[in-house]
């Protein structure tokens, strides 16, 4: 952008698979973030997102292949920016809105750092797991998604200088409640020619249910297989960062929240952007 250009920031947010169930799973506030940009130079307006490059259920699950000892999995995220904003599809279920307005100079350091956290953080981690649900209670590992792509660069905008609207912002996340994770290895270790022949098939049953493409009588005999892992026996088994770790499930054992994170403000101290 040029630099003295001055440019719209916009929050956007719509139920996840929009396209294929409309507004179902934002009954439950399950959302998509991104964020949304207008020039006034020029007119154009510009989306950005974090993206599962192989949608949610690739990336929450692998792939149990016949041909392979270990899970495939096809957990890449990355963002992606491109012209236009699709204002049926965020306006109609979810959330268009402006947040704050920035320089053209902060939207190209802003591109920048962008490039830089794409290069940095590229699997995308569906789960927060928690020892329990009270507030500060043990974070065991933190989500990475398209939320927390949003809140980061709203960080750095902050950090840049840009100021925000005083408007409520909320957040999908969704838990996992667990004791203390055991670690069990990577793939070589678990899965190599000299790895722990039961667990890799402990860990490949566990998630065997999980698998797509279903039919309505194999998805209902999984949901049963899914409930006794996890709610009877208290098992997880959690893919994060090309490792393997046990967790023993406590109650509630899942819950999906809508919380509310607050915009940040501006630091004062940058100038001249």
């Amino acid at each position: 952008m040029k630099g003295d250009d001055v440019i719209e920031v916009f929050r956007l947010q719509a139920p996840v698979w929009e396209f294929k169930y409309g507004d179902l799973l934002g009954h439950l506030k399950i959302m998509h973030d991104a964020i949304g940009f207008k020039s006034t130079l020029t007119g154009k307006n510009y989306t950005m997102e974090w993206y599962e490059l192989f949608q949610l259920g690739n990336c929450t699950f692998p792939h149990l292949r016949p041909e392979m000892n270990a899970p495939f999995w096809c957990n890449q995220g990355a963002a992606c920016f491109f012209e236009g904003i699709d204002d049926g599809h965020w306006k109609e279920n979810g959330t268009l809105v402006q947040v704050a307005t920035i320089s053209g100079n902060m939207f190209n350091k802003m591109a920048q750092w962008v490039k830089q956290d794409n290069e940095t953080g590229i699997y995308y981690e569906t789960w927060t797991v928690q020892a329990s649900p009270e507030k500060g209670a043990e974070t065991w590992f933190e989500s990475y998604d398209c939320s927390k792509f949003v809140l980061r660069t709203y960080k750095k905008l902050a950090e840049l200088g840009a100021e925000f609207k005083k408007i409520e912002t909320n957040y999908t996340r969704i838990f996992l409640y667990s004791g203390e994770p055991t670690f069990l290895g990577n793939e070589t270790s678990v899965f190599g020619p000299t790895g722990n022949k039961t667990l890799a098939l402990d860990i490949k049953r566990f998630y065997y249910p999980f698998k797509p493409h279903l039919s309505t009588k194999e998805f209902l005999l999984s949901l049963v297989k899914i409930f006794d892992a996890v709610i009877i026996h208290r098992q997880f088994y959690l893919f994060y960062n090309f490792e393997y770790w046990f967790l023993p499930m406590k109650f509630p054992f899942i819950k999906i929240t809508y919380e509310e994170i607050p915009l940040p403000n501006r630091n004062n101290t940058i100038s001249g952007l």
